[in-house]
C-alpha cells in the first residue's frame, strides 16, 4: 500500500493543473515530486531552499495576492521552527494557506529529535482559526487534501503520517464517525491510531468514535455519544497526550464527566529505535491501550 505522503505530490499536481489559484511552496523536502509540475507551472511551484521561515512567509505573500498556497515539509520544520511566521505572517495578516506535514510524531526515528514533532497540534492550538486534519489512511489523506485546498482562504493543517490503518473510511472534513456503540464510556481514536484502538477495545462495552478532523473539535458528536453512554471519555491521539482534553472538557462542561488523554508522552526517548518501538514505549500499542482504557473505565466496560 502506498503512504499518505505518496499521495501528496500526485494529488496536488492535479490541483495545480485544475485550479490556477493553487501554488506549491517547498523547502527542498519533497521537491523531487514536483519536477514535472514545476515545468508546467514555473510561477506556481516554488522551492525556497532550506529556509523554513521564508517558506511560510512566502506562502503568506502568495495568499495575499489571491493564490491558495500549499506548503510542505517535515512537521518540525513546518510548525515549530517557523512558528513566528505561522503566527504573524498567516494568522495576524488573516492570510490562508494549507500546511501539509510529514514525519508526524516519530515516523522517522533515525532522524532524531529534530525530526519529531509530537507537539505540533498543541502548538497550533495556541492560535485562532486553524482547521486540523489528521488522516489515518492514504485514501483519507487524499480526500482531506482536496477538501483543504478547496476551503476558500482558510488556514488548514494536514498532518500526514507513515503510520496507517488497514482500511480507509469515508471522511467529510468535520464530523467524528461512530464505529461502535457501548454503554460504559466513549473512546475517541484520532487518525492512524484507530486500528490499535479497535483491537484494544474489542469486547469492551464502549462507544468508539473516529476523528480525522480534530479542529474544529466535533463537540456535538461527542455529546451525543456521551448521552448514550456513561460520561467517561478516553482520547487516543497520535501526538502529545492531552492535546484535546480541554476541547473535550469544554464540550461536556455541563455534564459530570472524566477525561483521560492518551498520546505521545513528554519524555524524550533518546534511543532512535523503530517507529513501532516508540509506539509501544508511549503506550499506544493495542496491549498497553487495553490496560490503560480498561483501568480507567473500570469493570463496567469489561462486562
Amino acid at each position: 500500500m502506498d503512504t499518505m505522503r505518496d499521495r501528496f505530490a500526485p494529488v496536488v499536481t492535479e490541483l495545480l493543473d485544475e485550479d490556477p489559484r493553487v501554488a506549491v511552496v517547498l523547502a527542498e523536502i519533497g521537491a523531487d515530486g514536483f519536477v514535472e509540475a514545476g515545468r508546467r507551472h514555473p510561477d506556481r511551484v516554488i522551492n525556497v531552499g532550506i529556509r523554513e521561515q521564508l517558506l511560510v512567509g512566502a506562502a503568506a505573500g502568495l495568499a495575499l495576492t489571491g493564490l491558495r498556497p500549499v506548503v510542505h515539509t517535515f512537521a518540525s520544520f513546518l510548525v515549530e521552527r517557523p512558528f513566528e511566521q505561522v503566527k504573524l505572517d498567516l494568522g495576524h495578516q488573516d492570510a490562508g494557506a494549507v500546511l501539509v506535514s510529514a514525519a508526524a510524531s516519530f515516523d522517522w526515528p533515525a532522524g532524531g529529535f529534530t525530526h519529531m514533532a509530537p507537539g505540533d497540534v498543541a502548538l497550533l492550538d495556541t492560535l485562532d482559526g486553524w482547521t486540523v486534519h489528521v488522516p489515518g489512511h492514504p485514501d483519507e489523506a487524499e480526500t482531506l487534501l482536496r477538501h483543504a485546498v478547496a476551503a476558500g482562504d482558510d488556514k488548514v493543517y494536514v498532518r500526514l503520517s507513515v503510520r496507517s490503518n488497514a482500511d480507509g473510511l469515508p471522511v467529510d472534513g468535520g464530523r467524528f464517525r461512530t464505529l461502535r456503540e457501548g454503554g460504559s464510556g466513549v473512546v475517541v481514536a484520532v487518525g492512524p491510531v484507530l486500528d490499535e484502538v479497535l483491537a484494544a477495545t474489542q469486547g469492551l462495552d464502549v462507544t468508539v468514535l473516529y476523528a480525522t478532523t480534530v479542529r474544529p473539535f466535533d463537540a456535538r458528536t461527542l455529546r451525543r455519544a456521551v448521552r448514550a453512554a456513561r460520561a467517561d471519555v478516553v482520547l487516543v491521539e497520535p501526538y502529545l497526550a492531552g492535546t484535546s482534553t480541554a476541547a473535550a472538557n469544554d464540550a461536556l462542561a455541563d455534564v459530570p464527566h472524566r477525561v483521560l488523554g492518551l498520546g505521545v508522552g513528554r519524555r524524550e526517548l533518546r534511543r532512535y529505535g523503530l517507529a513501532e518501538e516508540h509506539t509501544a514505549a508511549h503506550g499506544l500499542d493495542a496491549r498497553s491501550l487495553r490496560e490503560r482504557i480498561g483501568g480507567f473505565l473500570g469493570a463496567a466496560a469489561r462486562g
